[in-house]
């Protein structure tokens, strides 16, 4: 197969070691070239170069950020994805299956590689304001809590999750306004069914579950959503502590395969086709765990069977 890696050198977990290693593993069957990310935006357009040359597989080693920026240069081609993890957290890499360590993850890769076409499989995307996501979309609280992050990357490299929970506990107690309510939302479900909740203060609409993990284990927001499913929005109409604290352990509690954590205060609706955010002014929104600014309005759509990817064989 010929393949393009596209190497995120400043990502999280990426090593000069780790790049020779991995590269020289998939030279050894295949036609390989190799890229590196330069600024925001270039995985995209490496990607997309990739499909016009009707490239096979693009292979990102990198960060969720990376993941995301090459899926939007692929969807819709027939040059699939496959992801090796070099991020902080990995959180899409972690949900299909892969190893969270970017050489045993190789070895992964190339088995599917190796087992025939079955191993690349369409998967669906969702879609907001023009741009696909992979995995989920934050609007509101966790996406202040991303770009306090993200303005101290430096510490995120070093302190990992230990600093998202500073920050988050920053931004809940001095950074967000928890008084008001910040956005409405209207919902679409594949059945037809229309909701609104007119007193937003955090959403988070996701395309596949876990929401992330937290160490070892999976914060499952979504139980049931995957890649083949529709999207699943979860609204929080109220920042309370009580609110806040039991979703976050309802979700630590709840196991893949269980039904998604509920509050009174939250509303959880599966089946989301389409999905309208209208912001009380402007609303702060992340995708796949990067910052985006702040805006006045979202615009969602499910986008199914839009994206090629390579997913690993099941452990046995």
């Amino acid at each position: 197969m010929r393949l393009l890696l596209i190497v995120n050198a400043s990502a999280s977990s990426v090593t000069a070691r780790a790049r020779v290693v991995i590269q020289k593993s998939l030279a050894a069957d295949h036609d390989v070239s190799v890229a590196e990310t330069s600024r925001p935006g270039h995985a995209t357009r490496l990607a997309q170069g990739a499909a016009a040359r009707r490239t096979d597989v693009v292979i990102v080693l990198g960060g969720d950020g990376t993941f995301n920026e090459a899926a939007n240069g692929l969807a819709g081609t027939e040059t699939a994805l496959g992801v090796l993890p070099g991020g902080s957290t990995n959180v899409f890499a972690r949900t299909i299956g892969m190893t969270n360590d970017p050489i045993e993850a190789t070895g992964e890769l190339l088995a599917a590689l190796g087992s025939g076409p079955g191993a690349i499989t369409p998967v669906g995307l969702g879609n907001v304001n023009g741009r696909r996501f992979l995995f989920h979309v934050g609007v509101g609280f966790d996406a202040a809590v991303v770009s306090m992050v993200e303005k101290r990357s430096a510490l995120k490299r070093y302190l990992g999750h230990a600093f998202f929970a500073y920050c988050a506990l920053r931004t809940w107690g001095f950074a967000y306004d928890r008084r008001h309510p910040h956005f409405a939302v209207t919902l679409e479900t594949v059945e037809g069914r229309q909701v609104e909740v007119k007193d937003g203060y955090f959403a988070i609409v996701l395309n596949s579950n876990p929401y992330t993990f937290i160490g070892e284990r999976a914060f499952n927001l979504a139980p049931g959503t995957d890649l083949s499913s529709p999207l699943t929005a979860v609204v929080l109409r109220s920042l309370g502590a009580p609110t806040v604290i039991g979703m976050a352990a309802a979700a630590l509690r709840t196991p893949a395969d269980g039904t998604p954590p509920r509050h009174r205060r939250t509303e959880v609706v599966t089946g989301v086709v389409s999905a309208t955010v209208t912001a009380r002014d402007r609303v702060p929104y992340q995708m796949d765990g990067e910052p985006l600014g702040e805006v006045p309005e979202l615009r969602f759509a499910w986008e199914p069977d839009s994206l090629r990817l390579v997913r690993p064989r099941p452990r046995t």
